[in-house]
């Protein structure tokens, strides 16, 4: 796997990764930036949630359960220090389906977080601590 990230002005980068897609990250105006691009550390969060909703809808999928939707909302704390490190990650899934049973789903999230889910397993091993939980929603 590879990346590139090139510097624009400021504090402004591109970043490209290796399939060849590319993301714009930038700083607030107070760090020299002109906030027109997600922060890096924002990035940070929106990789566990992606690597792990994928699995959680993989999982679920695999299972031929009826998923119509699957949402995860991640929220953080960091440190007040530098490095401003995460200390906490809380990942919270919400996922819609017919006949959805609550124990497929947190079989799915239990999976992802502890065997599957890279970015997560990764970080925790950095100590960070992270949480799931979910609700399923019958459409």
């Amino acid at each position: 796997m590879r990346a590139t990230v090139k510097w624009v002005d400021g504090v402004m980068f591109v970043g490209e990764s290796g399939s060849g897609h590319a993301v714009v990250m930038d700083g607030p105006p107070d760090h020299g930036g002109r906030n027109m691009g997600i922060r890096p550390m924002e990035m940070i969060l929106l990789g566990v949630g992606g690597c792990s909703s994928f699995d959680v809808v993989q999982i679920l999928q695999k299972g031929k359960h009826d998923i119509i939707d699957c949402v995860a909302e991640i929220s953080a704390e960091r440190i007040d220090a530098i490095p401003s490190v995460f200390s906490k990650i809380h990942l919270h899934f919400i996922v819609k389906g017919r006949d959805l049973k609550p124990s497929a789903v947190e079989r799915a999230v239990k999976l992802s977080a502890e065997k599957y889910c890279s970015a997560s397993i990764m970080l925790s091993k950095a100590e960070v601590e992270i949480t799931h939980d979910f609700e399923v929603i019958e459409v």
